[in-house]
């Protein structure tokens, strides 16, 4: 049985669930950029070159990718619930479980995961493109999960980064949609503009 941990390759996650793949530049384009607080700044400032001379997948997430998180979860305060390297189970049998690295609810719970899921996490610290496949499984088993609890998100929202360099995806319906392009970490805000756009499409619709 595969398991998230186990590493879904992208063209089997296609094959499995029968999804359409598509791939195009510019997809988080025209998306406006975010709000980078002097408070992130400063602790990016800090942290970067740390984790990049560690170099490890740990100090990556720890350094660099959760204080970005938490940036947004102090934007969005309670609609924004965060979890990090949790056990999300959701349909074993066909490989959708496994530890989590960061996924996020637009939810005011904090002690579980509650529907709505609508953004995934996986941080790497080697070629990110080894992680799609595995992103796409995590935002397939959300999609799930929002369906079980009748929570009918649209678009599940996916990244995949080491830290300094993102890529980003999304899911609706059967279609998972990946952007070819990469952002760096110089662009704070444009990177948390893109993790932002979930919310926003919630707010205005």
């Amino acid at each position: 049985m595969l398991i998230f941990s186990d590493g879904f390759r992208l063209e089997e996650l296609a094959r499995e669930f029968d999804l359409a793949v598509r791939e195009r530049s510019g997809l988080f384009a025209s998306v406006a950029n975010g709000k980078c607080s002097d408070r992130l700044r400063e602790t990016l400032a800090e942290t970067i070159d740390l984790a990049v001379a560690i170099n490890s997948e740990k100090a990556r997430s720890e350094l660099i990718v959760a204080p970005i998180l938490l940036e947004l979860r102090r934007q969005f305060q309670e609609s924004f619930s965060l979890f990090s390297g949790v056990e999300f189970v959701v349909d074993p049998d066909r490989g959708l479980g496994g530890v989590w690295d960061f996924l996020a609810s637009k939810s005011p719970e904090r002690l579980f995961v509650r529907a709505p899921v609508i953004t995934i996490v996986e941080a790497k610290n080697d070629n990110l493109k080894n992680g799609l496949g595995q992103c796409g499984a995590e935002m397939l088993a959300a999609q799930i999960f929002n369906q079980r609890e009748n929570n009918d998100i649209l678009t599940v929202y996916g990244t995949v980064t080491n830290g300094t360099v993102w890529r980003f995806l999304h899911l609706r319906d059967r279609v998972l949609e990946i952007d070819l392009s990469e952002y760096y970490i110089a662009d704070t805000e444009k990177i948390i503009g893109i993790l932002s756009q979930p919310w926003r499409d919630i707010k205005s619709g």
